[in-house]
């Protein structure tokens, strides 16, 4: 009967992203045409927030969030930082925007601009688009749009496994967030989320629960490898998840 339920539940929230999505969208677009930068981007996060807070109410899907105080103030316009988080869901993707108090740049497949409403949406605001099939080009555009955004203190936020991750997995930490970061010289932050016990990757399958989301202290990157920085980020990260969802992690031996 749980099982029934929570797909009940979740189609109406589906039904609801849906159904809210495409005049927000639009209404993106069309604010898009005439202004550009964090106008664009706060409307968008606000149906971000909207369809978090449709998680919560409809789903039952509720977060707490720990570490704030590492990050930079609202106040505080010109300290860019880089994120890199453990990504198992759809979830954060979404939160994210709605809980961070500095507009972000995510680091995404450019195949997402062409998902009707959400994808013209995100083509409206200010993000790094890449084609991972060109990997040289690729990078050159982060390292480019990387660099403008510390300018502007805005916030870089990338996942070094690169894909959602199943819920007591960890994938490959990819060292492209501490390369942008070394070249910036701008400090990195690791999150963790458990999102996966709420909304588990390829899924729209949601299960009442919290997700826990921990912000790390700030990590320099000026003077460090790429390699042995992602490499500190990634036990960090691990380490945490072990703490936050223990029972994921019952196998004592590592995920491959």
């Amino acid at each position: 009967m749980s099982l029934l339920l929570s797909a009940i539940r979740s189609l109406i929230f589906v039904l609801f992203l849906i159904v809210t999505v495409i005049p927000w969208a639009l209404f993106a677009v069309l604010l898009s045409l005439f202004v550009r930068g964090d106008k664009v981007y706060w409307t968008c996060a606000r149906w971000l927030a909207l369809a978090i807070w449709g998680a919560k109410v409809i789903c039952g899907v509720k977060y707490r969030v720990q570490g704030m105080e590492h990050l930079p103030s609202r106040a505080d316009r010109r300290s860019a930082v880089i994120l890199l988080s453990k990504h198992q869901s759809t979830w954060e993707t979404f939160a994210y925007p709605a809980i961070m108090t500095h507009p972000m740049a995510y680091v995404f497949k450019r195949e997402l601009l062409y998902v009707p409403f959400f994808g013209w949406a995100m083509a409206a605001m200010d993000m790094i688009h890449i084609d991972r099939g060109r990997r040289s080009e690729a990078w050159a555009k982060v390292l480019k749009q990387g660099k403008r955004m510390a300018e502007l203190g805005n916030w870089v936020i990338m996942f070094p496994e690169g894909t959602r991750i199943a819920r007591g997995q960890k994938g490959e930490y990819k060292s492209g967030g501490t390369r942008l970061a070394v070249a910036t010289g701008v400090p990195v932050v690791p999150i963790a989320a458990t999102s996966a016990r709420c909304w588990p990757r390829k899924s729209f399958l949601l299960r009442p629960g919290v997700v826990d989301i921990s912000i790390g202290q700030p990590i320099p990157s000026v003077g460090r490898e790429p390699v042995e920085l992602m490499k500190q980020v990634e036990d960090w990260i691990e380490s945490e998840m072990r703490r936050l969802d223990p029972e994921a992690y019952q196998d004592p031996t590592p995920a491959p």
